[in-house]
């Protein structure tokens, strides 16, 4: 992908998970904040994985890798791709599924601009926690859920989950990391993200939509890739 397909907001979101925030993110997200500022606990969503998980999957912004580590996959050799506009979540992923025989391949590249057809088609394809730091109204975003329908299989899956930012009750703590992470910190851009919009955008790209939201984080499974 060229460089002018990546926008400043999307470089300067990437860029924060350097190595000091990895090296906290599974304490403070994982243990705390998605249990107690969301509301949606992480073993919830580590079920989705384990439920949704293909042979040959493409994991869009895997974090820490954790999930992928954890999870439970419908074999004892899958395939597994990587994809982030930051290296260092894809190294300390690549690091962690080791520990399990898994060799993952990396692909640097933004969720809202065409993915490679060289990497064939997907079993399932996921994006966790990643759409509420996605910069952009559910229109803008949504393009990203037609790029991924054209790499998901016409049997597989895409799913994933996250945070709404309007139409869901945030508590207290809730409310000061959303003001915190849109405001100085810049991490999300989901202030006005809401369920309707969610769907709409994931309707456009895929036939069947199956949307739960857990306290206030939208976990979803999209099946059924429109084709152009």
């Amino acid at each position: 992908m060229s460089e002018s397909e990546v926008t400043q907001a999307e470089k300067d979101g990437a860029a924060l998970y350097n190595r000091a925030a990895l090296a906290v993110y599974d304490t403070l997200v994982l243990r705390v904040s998605n249990s107690f500022a969301w509301g949606c606990p992480t073993e919830r969503l580590l079920a989705h994985y384990d439920a949704n998980l293909g042979a040959r999957h493409l994991d869009i912004g895997p974090g820490t890798g954790w999930y992928l580590k954890h999870a439970t996959y419908p074999t004892a050799s899958p395939e597994v791709t990587l994809m982030d506009l930051n290296p260092a979540t894809m190294k300390l992923t690549t690091s962690r599924l080791a520990g399990r025989g898994i060799a993952p391949t990396s692909h640097t590249g933004s969720i809202l601009a065409p993915i490679d057809t060289g990497l064939g088609q997907f079993d399932s394809v996921a994006a966790n926690f990643v759409m509420h730091c996605v910069p952009g109204t559910w229109a803008e975003k949504g393009k990203g859920f037609a790029h991924i329908a054209a790499v998901v299989a016409d049997d597989g899956v895409f799913f994933g989950s996250t945070i709404l930012g309007t139409g869901v009750p945030h508590n207290p703590l809730g409310k000061a990391l959303c003001a915190l992470y849109n405001g100085p910190m810049k991490v999300f851009h989901n202030r006005d993200d809401d369920q309707a919009g969610l769907e709409t955008a994931l309707d456009a790209a895929f036939e069947t939509v199956d949307l739960t939201v857990v306290g206030t984080v939208a976990v979803f499974a999209a099946r059924g890739p429109r084709r152009p």
